[in-house]
Protein backbone atom coordinates (compact mmCIF):
# COMPACT_ATOMS: atom_id res chain seq x y z
CA UNK A 1 0.00 0.00 0.00
CA UNK A 2 0.99 3.60 -0.46
CA UNK A 3 2.31 5.46 2.60
CA UNK A 4 -0.25 5.38 5.39
CA UNK A 5 -1.08 8.21 7.78
CA UNK A 6 -2.40 7.17 11.18
CA UNK A 7 -4.27 9.14 13.83
CA UNK A 8 -5.20 7.97 17.31
CA UNK A 9 -7.76 9.58 19.62
CA UNK A 10 -9.33 8.68 22.95
CA UNK A 11 -13.05 9.47 23.00
CA UNK A 12 -13.53 12.13 25.68
CA UNK A 13 -16.75 13.52 27.19
CA UNK A 14 -16.77 16.56 24.86
CA UNK A 15 -16.82 14.16 21.87
CA UNK A 16 -20.00 12.38 23.01
CA UNK A 17 -23.76 12.72 23.15
CA UNK A 18 -25.75 12.49 26.38
CA UNK A 19 -26.97 8.87 26.25
CA UNK A 20 -26.69 6.66 29.34
CA UNK A 21 -23.69 5.06 27.64
CA UNK A 22 -22.22 8.10 25.84
CA UNK A 23 -21.48 7.52 22.15
CA UNK A 24 -19.10 9.43 19.92
CA UNK A 25 -20.84 12.12 17.85
CA UNK A 26 -20.87 11.24 14.14
CA UNK A 27 -19.81 14.80 13.35
CA UNK A 28 -16.73 14.43 15.55
CA UNK A 29 -15.49 11.34 13.74
CA UNK A 30 -16.24 13.10 10.43
CA UNK A 31 -14.00 15.98 11.52
CA UNK A 32 -11.24 13.52 12.45
CA UNK A 33 -11.66 11.81 9.05
CA UNK A 34 -11.24 15.16 7.29
CA UNK A 35 -8.09 15.96 9.29
CA UNK A 36 -6.28 12.63 8.86
CA UNK A 37 -7.32 12.54 5.19
CA UNK A 38 -5.98 16.05 4.66
CA UNK A 39 -2.68 15.15 6.33
CA UNK A 40 -2.30 12.14 4.02
CA UNK A 41 -3.13 14.34 1.00
CA UNK A 42 -0.71 17.08 2.10
CA UNK A 43 2.08 14.57 2.65
CA UNK A 44 1.49 13.06 -0.79
CA UNK A 45 1.21 16.35 -2.72
CA UNK A 46 3.53 18.53 -0.60
CA UNK A 47 0.85 21.20 -0.90
CA UNK A 48 -2.08 22.65 0.96
CA UNK A 49 -5.33 20.87 0.11
CA UNK A 50 -9.03 21.56 0.38
CA UNK A 51 -11.82 19.02 0.79
CA UNK A 52 -14.09 18.58 -2.24
CA UNK A 53 -16.36 15.75 -1.09
CA UNK A 54 -16.77 12.71 1.10
CA UNK A 55 -18.27 9.67 -0.59
CA UNK A 56 -20.89 7.53 1.16
CA UNK A 57 -20.11 7.43 4.88
CA UNK A 58 -21.90 4.70 6.82
CA UNK A 59 -21.46 4.01 10.52
CA UNK A 60 -21.07 0.27 11.02
CA UNK A 61 -20.30 0.21 14.74
CA UNK A 62 -20.35 2.80 17.53
CA UNK A 63 -17.48 4.24 19.52
CA UNK A 64 -18.11 4.99 23.17
CA UNK A 65 -16.66 7.23 25.87
CA UNK A 66 -13.06 6.22 26.66
CA UNK A 67 -12.68 4.09 23.50
CA UNK A 68 -9.52 4.41 21.44
CA UNK A 69 -10.26 5.41 17.86
CA UNK A 70 -7.58 4.63 15.28
CA UNK A 71 -7.79 6.08 11.78
CA UNK A 72 -5.67 5.06 8.82
CA UNK A 73 -5.54 7.15 5.66
CA UNK A 74 -4.01 6.22 2.32
CA UNK A 75 -4.08 7.76 -1.18
CA UNK A 76 -6.04 5.58 -3.60
CA UNK A 77 -6.16 7.70 -6.79
CA UNK A 78 -4.94 10.96 -8.30
CA UNK A 79 -6.17 13.12 -11.13
CA UNK A 80 -4.52 16.24 -12.48
CA UNK A 81 -5.19 18.45 -9.42
CA UNK A 82 -7.27 16.19 -7.19
CA UNK A 83 -6.73 13.01 -5.23
CA UNK A 84 -8.82 10.52 -3.32
CA UNK A 85 -7.88 9.32 0.16
CA UNK A 86 -9.42 6.30 1.90
CA UNK A 87 -9.84 6.69 5.65
CA UNK A 88 -10.65 3.65 7.78
CA UNK A 89 -11.79 4.29 11.35
CA UNK A 90 -11.62 1.60 14.02
CA UNK A 91 -12.27 1.20 17.72
CA UNK A 92 -9.19 -0.45 19.17
CA UNK A 93 -10.01 -2.66 22.14
CA UNK A 94 -7.71 -2.96 25.13
CA UNK A 95 -6.67 -6.44 23.94
CA UNK A 96 -5.47 -4.89 20.64
CA UNK A 97 -8.33 -6.16 18.47
CA UNK A 98 -10.10 -3.71 16.20
CA UNK A 99 -13.70 -3.19 15.13
CA UNK A 100 -14.31 -1.00 12.10
CA UNK A 101 -16.49 2.04 12.70
CA UNK A 102 -16.52 3.25 9.09
CA UNK A 103 -14.67 3.76 5.84
CA UNK A 104 -14.70 7.06 3.99
CA UNK A 105 -13.34 8.14 0.64
CA UNK A 106 -12.43 11.83 0.70
CA UNK A 107 -11.55 13.85 -2.38
CA UNK A 108 -9.16 16.77 -2.03
CA UNK A 109 -7.81 19.38 -4.45
CA UNK A 110 -4.21 20.51 -4.10
CA UNK A 111 -3.64 24.27 -3.96
CA UNK A 112 -0.78 26.47 -5.10
CA UNK A 113 0.49 29.56 -3.27
CA UNK A 114 -2.40 31.60 -4.74
CA UNK A 115 -5.04 29.09 -3.61
CA UNK A 116 -5.58 27.89 -7.18
CA UNK A 117 -5.72 24.19 -8.11
CA UNK A 118 -2.23 22.76 -8.53
CA UNK A 119 -1.05 19.60 -10.28
CA UNK A 120 -0.38 16.57 -8.09
CA UNK A 121 2.12 13.76 -8.58
CA UNK A 122 0.50 10.78 -10.31
CA UNK A 123 -0.38 7.81 -8.14
CA UNK A 124 0.69 4.58 -9.81
CA UNK A 125 -0.74 1.54 -8.03
CA UNK A 126 1.83 -1.20 -7.47
CA UNK A 127 0.17 -3.98 -5.48
CA UNK A 128 -2.98 -5.92 -6.36
CA UNK A 129 -4.77 -4.20 -3.46
CA UNK A 130 -3.73 -0.76 -4.76
CA UNK A 131 -4.87 -1.69 -8.27
CA UNK A 132 -8.30 -2.77 -6.94
CA UNK A 133 -8.63 0.46 -4.94
CA UNK A 134 -7.56 2.53 -7.95
CA UNK A 135 -10.15 0.84 -10.21
CA UNK A 136 -12.86 1.40 -7.59
CA UNK A 137 -11.77 5.05 -7.26
CA UNK A 138 -12.17 5.53 -11.01
CA UNK A 139 -15.72 4.17 -10.76
CA UNK A 140 -16.55 6.47 -7.80
CA UNK A 141 -15.19 9.40 -9.81
CA UNK A 142 -17.30 8.43 -12.84
CA UNK A 143 -20.41 8.37 -10.65
CA UNK A 144 -19.54 11.73 -9.01
CA UNK A 145 -19.10 13.36 -12.42
CA UNK A 146 -22.57 12.19 -13.52
CA UNK A 147 -24.27 14.13 -10.71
Amino acid sequence: MADMTTSVQIVLPQHCNGYKKPRLFGGQIMAWIDIVGAVAARRYTHRAVTTVCVDNLNFLNPAFLNDTVVQEAVVTWTGRTSLEVRVDSYVEKLDGTRERVNRAYVVFVALDDNDRPAEVPPFVPQTDAEKREYAAALERRRIRLQR
